[in-house]
């Protein structure tokens, strides 16, 4: 679930000068992506781990993305890999591990019997849905501890500063790593 050391800071990169502001009095520029994805990291993290006591201990962040790339209608493994940003292979791998988890199912394609499309099934449908709630759980606790007003305002400047295009990309397992 969590890879990290026990305590222990292993960004070498940028440890000498952690912490520390620039003249302006603002942060240094590359902890503006560090911060956003720990704060991404921590929210994932703490809805697997929610999940995991949930009845969803095998349900990984990488099955999260690709299940929303099955979406409502179903895909086919390459249309996944597609919108996923992976090979047909890596979205085949993360599909067949769905099925042997009992979230998804391969069934014909109605329109074309020499397709197979992949569907979620009500276990998959139910994971999608608790993973809803508990985000909701955790956007009140950020709400709780730094304000409903900060929470509604960051949201807002990230609406303004990222294009609507990528707002909820998919593809971020082809950068971060194949699911």
């Amino acid at each position: 679930m969590v890879d990290h050391a026990a305590k222990e800071n292993v960004n070498q990169v940028v440890d000498n000068g952690k912490g520390e502001s620039d003249s302006e009095g603002g942060g240094r520029g590359y902890e503006l992506p560090l911060l956003l994805f720990g704060g991404f990291r921590t929210l994932i993290d703490r809805l697997h781990a929610r999940l995991a006591t949930e009845g969803h201990p095998d349900l990984r962040p990488a099955h999260g993305f690709a299940m929303q790339a099955i979406g409502a209608r179903g895909a086919t493994a390459s249309e996944i890999g597609r919108r996923l940003g992976v090979s047909k292979q890596a979205a085949g791998k993360t599909v067949d591990r769905l099925l042997a988890l009992g979230y998804a199912e391969r069934a014909d394609d109605p329109a074309d019997a020499r397709r197979k499309l992949v569907h979620l099934t009500p276990r998959g449908y139910a994971a999608l849905a608790r993973s809803a709630a508990i985000f909701d759980e955790l956007r009140a606790e950020w709400a709780a501890a730094l304000g409903a007003d900060r929470v509604r305002d960051l949201e807002a400047a990230l609406r303004n500063v990222v294009p609507a295009e990528t707002a909820f990309r998919l593809d971020a397992t082809s950068w971060l790593g194949t699911p």
